[in-house]
């Protein structure tokens, strides 16, 4: 006898370029009653961002403000900028009944577990570091140094991949895809 599926937090993160925000994006067209929070960054907008949607775009002197007021879930300096997930956002869509994905970066996850023991962690991962580069290269706005940052941070996501629940490569789109969506099932039903 299969039971009623329980509101649950999942949290997506791995390497920048890993096509985390393509997979969550596809699952989200599969699954529109996932609650979906906006995180907050310092970082300038890329083209086509709109804020309060795809970010809540802040000055470095806000976001600190909402930290010492204890309102972020999570944050952290990720390349250079802050990001965070404000705690409120999360709790309301918890109560209401919501399952949540997170898509943030491993410091960020690991610091939700904390919060929340019982949220599933999920690693999003390149099929190797040589496709993670020509994803980043392809992406055209990462400078010399950035591209050097981002490859070393992603060397060091891979070895805290093991504190995850859930390791998926992204070597195909779809089959990531579902496998998120079975995943997302699996621990609601549980």
């Amino acid at each position: 006898m299969e039971g009623k599926p329980r509101a649950r937090l999942f949290v997506v993160s791995g390497p920048s370029g890993a096509g985390k925000g393509t997979v969550l994006s596809k699952v989200r067209e599969l699954r529109p009653d996932l609650g979906l929070t906006v995180s907050a960054t310092t970082r300038e907008p890329r083209a086509g961002e709109v804020d309060g949607v795809s970010y809540h775009f802040l000055s470095e002197a806000e976001f600190r403000q909402r930290i010492a007021q204890g309102e972020f879930l999570e944050w952290a300096d990720v390349h250079g900028h802050l990001y965070g997930t404000l705690r409120k956002d999360v709790d309301t869509l918890l109560a209401a009944g919501s399952s949540l994905v997170l898509e943030i970066d491993v410091q960020g996850a690991l610091n939700v577990r904390e919060s929340y023991p019982e949220a599933v962690l999920v690693f999003i991962a390149p099929p190797s570091m040589e496709e993670l580069e020509r994803r980043l290269r392809m992406r055209g706005s990462e400078t010399k140094e950035s591209m050097a940052l981002r490859l070393a941070d992603a060397a060091h996501e891979f070895e805290l991949a093991k504190n995850y629940d859930v390791v998926i490569t992204n070597d195909d789109l779809d089959r990531a895809v579902s496998e998120l969506i079975k995943t997302i099932r699996l621990f609601e039903m549980k």
